[in-house]
């Protein structure tokens, strides 16, 4: 292995060698510092170790430096390394946008998008659009992930996430909002038959609530209403699942915080009915989220513009949303 690039070189030497390598093999240096592991950026990629570990020394030869250092069970970025991989972030990104306008949106996407989603309930209006996607250009791979859980997009190589507002931070994350859920309260005729029929939202708190456990951890013992009001709840029964706090609704177990949409064939047959119509509701937002800084690849960056074409929310609803301004 050659010795490290003085770092008074460094720029120029990426400028002229880069142009010559792989940008997969870059690609797949990115994965391996986001996820501290070869192993575990193989198995990300669904590569053999062998594989990943042998294009990383291709890599390190191609630029006569050493990346890493590798110790028995753990390996760490070199000083160079560190720099090879800020710089080469940029220069990725450039050369993508680059070949996009020089092939006026014509280059064949090829690749593998990992995608992740937030199980709401429109989300086979998210997934069908996706496959419209799909079949306008076969050539690239999709893996489709849904987790109640928050997920660290860059350790787990995730291109591009659906998500509610409530399971990431906006710290180095973009957010555009593509669809909205208005959330209200609903019982079934048994439940209030049996516990009687709140006449005020104050009311709720001597009644069993079908509770729900935000997926970041936030408590499950308030539920946000508009304006940024929160509201104590409390139930024997608690779920991260919204399919199964609107079945246990249905069957009288409590009062559910559903999404509207949801219930409204259940509320036009009379098996549920919604309580506090007088009540602004809480809208709910589903953003389409990606990396701020991470090298989005061109199939990931026409994958967006095509979804938030095909996904535009309504401007009043998207520009202030709980009082809140979003863009």
């Amino acid at each position: 292995m050659g010795t490290s690039i003085p770092l008074f070189e460094f720029d120029l030497t990426i400028n002229l060698r880069v142009i010559t390598m792989k940008t997969e093999d870059i690609a797949l240096f990115h994965r391996i510092v986001e996820t501290g592991s070869i192993l575990e950026a193989a198995d990300l990629l669904n590569l053999p170790k062998s594989t990943v570990s042998r294009r990383l020394l291709s890599l390190e030869e191609s630029l006569n430096i050493k990346l890493f250092h590798r110790l028995s069970r753990a390996i760490s970025l070199t000083s160079a390394g560190s720099q090879f991989y800020e710089k080469t972030l940029v220069m990725l990104a450039e050369l993508d946008q680059t070949i996009a306008d020089i092939t006026d949106n014509k280059a064949e996407l090829t690749g593998h998008l990992r995608i992740l989603m937030f199980p709401v309930p429109q989300i086979m209006q998210i997934v069908n659009k996706i496959f419209a996607f799909m079949d306008e250009n076969p050539k690239f791979t999709i893996e489709i992930i849904t987790s109640t859980e928050p997920l660290d997009m860059v350790r787990n190589n995730i291109d591009i996430a659906f998500m509610v507002n409530e399971t990431f931070t906006e710290l180095d994350m973009v957010a555009k909002p593509v669809l909205y859920e208005e959330m209200c309260f609903f019982a079934s005729p048994e439940y209030l038959a049996k516990a009687g029929t709140p006449k005020s939202i104050s009311d709720i708190e001597q009644h069993n609530s079908i509770l729900f456990r935000f997926p970041n951890g936030k408590t499950f013992s308030e539920v946000p209403l508009a304006n940024d009001v929160l509201q104590a709840v409390k139930g024997n029964l608690c779920t991260n699942s919204i399919q199964l706090a609107y079945e246990a609704t249905r069957l009288g177990r409590g009062i559910g915080y559903l999404p509207h949409g949801i219930c409204v064939g259940d509320v036009e047959q009379g098996k549920l009915i919604r309580l506090f119509n007088e009540l602004q509701p809480y809208v709910g937002v589903v953003f389409l989220v990606y990396p701020s800084r991470r090298f989005l690849s061109l199939t990931g960056q026409r994958l967006i513009d095509y979804m938030l074409t095909e996904m535009p929310v309504q401007t009043s609803k998207a520009a202030i949303i709980n009082n809140k301004v979003w863009t």
